[in-house]
């Protein structure tokens, strides 16, 4: 592992294609976290995204890495797809309480928002003032002293609406690298968006599209398993971002998570930033 200042991971531990290309042949779940935080020094909790854990899995979680290592967790998705943020306080509160056991390794929570189709609102797809909206009153009982990221996936609102809100409040716009949002050459053409001082990255990817090269690499037989080894080359576009990042008028410092689905294995993908960004 770096020293540099952008912790660079991945998106969740749980792969059981990793067993072999990333985690020993025969290790068990149990055995994934401890190996993977000897690699990484921090990890994308996915897992929070589909419902509060336990308090007992959590500090599990906590006892099963060393010290200095950062979890960031997603909000469950009841809050930010199911109720848009609305009537959230009380179940906010009480993911924030549970993840809270992780003490001081746990790093910012990422609200992750979905799309809005032009054909669904084309209003909403265009400004996102509805959302802005709900996300301000949110906002207003969020805890200061724990970080927050926000990833929206319409590009129109990377704007200044949204970003003086973010800004004003303390709260870190996300990146993505996502197939309906700005690459890094867009993204940084203009003003500077970051909206904090320290920046969150996810290396998303086409979940369709790779689902359909994956399947293909599988039949012709060509790949053993879905996520086992890259199914695409991205270097030139994480070299792109790596620079973005360099050529910042302030030091990058933050987090960076990759998932399977990016280009076909995420371990190896987090490998690769992480040498580009430190050339």
């Amino acid at each position: 592992m770096s020293a540099s200042p952008l912790r660079i991971g991945t998106s969740s531990w749980s792969s059981d294609d990793w067993r072999g290309p990333f985690y020993p042949a025969k290790a068990k779940p149990a055995d994934y976290l401890p190996f993977y935080a000897q690699h990484f020094d921090t990890v994308e909790c996915d897992a929070t995204f589909y419902g509060i854990p336990r308090a007992s899995t959590v500090e599990g979680w906590r006892t099963k890495t060393p010290e200095g290592f950062l979890f960031a967790a997603k909000l469950p998705q009841e809050i930010t797809h199911e109720r848009g943020l609305v009537d959230a306080g009380e179940l906010t509160r009480e993911f924030l309480g549970v993840m809270g056991r992780l003490g001081d390794r746990l790093g910012p929570i990422l609200a992750q928002f979905p799309y809005v189709a032009k054909r669904a609102d084309a209003a909403e797809y265009e400004s996102g003032s509805g959302f802005r909206d709900r996300l301000a009153r949110f906002l207003e009982d969020w805890p200061r002293e724990r970080r927050l990221a926000v990833e929206v996936r319409n590009a129109t609102w990377i704007a200044p609406p949204l970003l003086d809100l973010l800004r004003e409040r303390g709260v870190t716009l996300a990146f993505s690298a996502y197939y309906t949002m700005p690459g890094p050459d867009r993204l940084f053409a203009g003003p500077d968006p970051r909206t904090t001082d320290d920046v969150y990255l996810r290396f998303i990817g086409d979940h369709k599209t790779m689902d359909a090269l994956v399947a293909k690499l599988k039949a012709e037989g060509k790949r053993a398993a879905e996520w086992d080894s890259p199914a695409l080359d991205r270097t030139g576009e994480l070299a792109r971002w790596a620079a973005a990042l360099r050529e910042r008028p302030a030091p990058v410092k933050g987090v960076a998570y990759f998932n399977n689905h990016y280009a076909g294995f995420a371990p190896d993908s987090a490998r690769r930033f992480r040498d580009l960004f430190s050339t």
